[in-house]
């Protein structure tokens, strides 16, 4: 199940509830015929006015001197700098089950492990049972793996792979390529000990199937995991986890590409190694 559909609380996220799927209701090819037109003239003038007016605010704002100890008592409720930058931290550099494993037994490796994790369980390897399998128990602690494994077989079912259009083994039909990709935007901690940690990763989310004629095609989506960890056998491993929508931004004005296009990148472009 994509990570990026209204599925809260499913066997692996949450742990009770059952998956639901939000699926398009549209019909034909979307692709290429959803582009947007062009902008008129005007308004790429206005763009470049903008810009040029924010560029000259921006160096003037860069080479202010004086006393700016006003600004400074002003702090709100920013987060610290340390809270939102990388780490340094080189990533782990083993794998088990083929994915990342070996965190440090700290905040930083809590939440490498939590983003990775989210990774794995928001790709289309869940769709296929014996890899599914796989995933659940190498990033699960031990007294966790039948129920989350339990959970993850019934939300997979081969009724719900026929409904999005894969065969009972997860494979899309022949011309169409199968996208379900997680993408970790960020990470939070929100409760820590050297045993138990609880991370909040913020997710970008891709689904659906690439093709001329799909019913279904390739959307993307924003939402929140939450993982709870526990330190075990010298890793961090995943007792439960949540999901819930959002923080969503704006939609830019980029024109839809073609279906061609998008399952060439998905068979291109590889996934990544999580680390703060």
């Amino acid at each position: 199940m994509s990570l990026g559909d209204d599925n809260e609380a499913s066997g692996g996220y949450g742990g009770t509830g059952q998956t639901r799927t939000r699926l398009p209701d549209r019909g034909g090819d979307v692709y290429g015929g959803a582009r947007r037109g062009g902008r008129s003239s005007s308004r790429s003038l206005v763009t470049v006015v903008g810009v040029v007016v924010l560029l000259i605010a921006a160096i003037a704002f860069a080479n202010r001197g004086g006393d700016d100890s006003a600004s400074s008592k002003d702090t709100g409720n920013k987060p610290d700098t340390a809270s939102t930058a990388a780490s340094g931290n080189k990533p782990v550099k083993s794998t088990t089950g083929g994915i990342p494993s070996g965190y440090t037994q700290d905040q930083t490796g809590a939440e490498s492990a939590a983003a990775n994790y989210a990774a794995a369980l928001g790709s289309d390897g869940m769709f296929n049972a014996e890899r599914r399998h796989e995933i659940v128990q190498s990033i699960s602690a031990a007294n966790s793996v039948e129920r989350l494994q339990a959970g993850f077989d019934d939300d997979y079912s081969v009724d719900f792979l026929q409904k999005i259009g894969l065969d009972a083994d997860g494979h899309a039909p022949a011309g169409k390529t199968f996208v379900n990709r997680t993408l970790p935007a960020g990470t939070k901690v929100t409760l820590f000990s050297s045993s138990t940690a609880t991370v909040e990763v913020w997710c970008n989310g891709l689904f659906g199937l690439a093709g001329d004629d799909s019913t279904n095609p390739v959307t993307s989506s924003w939402f929140t995991v939450t993982m709870k960890l526990t330190w075990s056998d010298g890793d961090w491993k995943v007792l439960e986890s949540g999901q819930k929508a959002g923080p969503t931004p704006v939609t830019g004005d980029n024109p839809i590409s073609g279906a061609d296009e998008i399952g060439k990148a998905v068979q291109e472009f590889g996934g990544f190694t999580y680390a703060r």
